[in-house]
């Protein structure tokens, strides 16, 4: 491929947006590489994806203008649909997804991190919707997004004045959990993704599910939706590992306790 790259480190997968000399911005040719990357990772021996952007300025810039300045209305929107498909398929993706955001994060930028599941950044990120001073609206779901990670009247603020904010309000607002010094910043996302591979695969999963699939509901039927995927982890090997684990540790610490003797 010629903008994405993949490499697999352990059961962690590290998908990164190869395009610096435009900024990693995304056109159709990215956005159909990126497609094409998801669908080919292996979920048997993945259990973490990273997903950054090549060079130290910019994580993705945004949708590449030069690509969309010519477009009919007709074509606008199929360009959205292109976007909002591989976006969906990484939101929806069966694994956690860590969004290391290594610089700019403008537009489609910031959509495609609001479609990881976690986002930390470095102290150079810069996060905004900037598309109404270009005459559109975003277009990747950062309408939705937006508002659903900060709130409604935040994401109108942010959206409407097409303001573009540094890292430490980014993680004032909540879209971002964690800034880190920009030299750090892949180890730390690496070293949280490793966490995250060591735990029980199925469960992870499965608790990914319940948190996205219960969030478009009311709580009761979030609730049995949680129920339905807390039941399906019993009798898997990773329940039946991990709660042994857990019980023979328990019995050897209880036979390590000597009785209190009164002499």
């Amino acid at each position: 491929m010629e903008f994405i790259t993949y490499e697999q480190e352990g059961f962690v997968g590290v998908i990164t947006i190869n395009r610096p000399q435009a900024l990693n911005a995304l056109n159709s040719q990215v956005l159909d590489e990126l497609n094409e990357t998801l669908d080919s990772i292996n979920l048997d021996t993945t259990r973490a994806l990273i997903l950054t952007g090549a060079g130290e300025k910019s994580f993705v810039a945004g949708a590449d203008i030069g690509e969309m300045s010519t477009l009919t209305k007709a074509e606008g929107e199929a360009f959205g649909k292109k976007g909002n498909d591989v976006f969906r398929k990484l939101e929806t993706f069966p694994i956690p997804v860590i969004a290391a955001v290594n610089g700019f994060a403008l537009g489609g930028g910031c959509e495609i991190s609001m479609s990881c599941d976690i986002r930390i950044c470095s102290e150079n990120a810069i996060f905004g919707q900037p598309e109404v001073g270009l005459g559109i609206t975003p277009g990747f779901g950062g309408t939705q997004r937006l508002a659903r990670l900060v709130g409604a009247g935040m994401a109108k603020q942010m959206i409407y004045t097409a303001r573009n904010i540094k890292a430490d309000e980014a993680y004032r607002i909540g879209l971002v959990n964690a800034v880190y010094p920009a030299a750090e910043l892949m180890e730390q996302a690496k070293k949280m993704a490793a966490g995250i591979a060591a735990n029980a695969p199925i469960a992870v999963r499965n608790c990914k599910k319940a948190i996205d699939d219960g969030l478009q509901v009311d709580m009761d039927e979030a609730i049995v939706i949680e129920e339905k995927l807390f039941g399906d982890c019993f009798e898997t090997e990773d329940q039946k590992a991990g709660m042994g684990n857990f019980l023979e540790k328990d019995k050897e610490k209880k036979l390590k306790v000597v009785p209190f003797q009164n002499k």
